[in-house]
């Protein structure tokens, strides 16, 4: 059984020895690795350490969750939100119209 207190998504990239995790549950959490077993063993330290972290400053720290789950994927391509263009990594409003 692998031992998480929230969902973790692993994404394989093009390297073969680079994969990037993250939790949808842990808002700001994230993590490289260099194999599946890797991100594993970083993410359930590293979900300690953030939710450490977020109890400190005094931020929300969800709730665990009682069925977490590990998902293995492709590296997904960003895509903007609708009516957003995508510059540089970062998202840009569309230009108001003028009246």
């Amino acid at each position: 059984m692998i031992d998480l207190p929230y969902s973790l998504v692993i994404e394989a990239t093009k390297e073969p020895d680079f994969f990037g995790f993250y939790s949808p549950e842990l808002e700001g959490f994230s993590g490289v690795g260099h194999s599946v077993e890797d991100c594993l063993y970083k993410a359930k330290t590293g979900m300690k350490e953030h939710v450490a972290l977020l109890a400190e400053r005094n931020l929300p720290v969800p709730p665990r969750n009682p069925s977490p789950r590990v998902v293995i994927q492709n590296e997904q391509p960003l895509v903007a939100p609708r009516g957003r263009k995508r510059s540089r990594g970062v998202f840009k409003a569309p230009a108001a119209k003028p009246k």
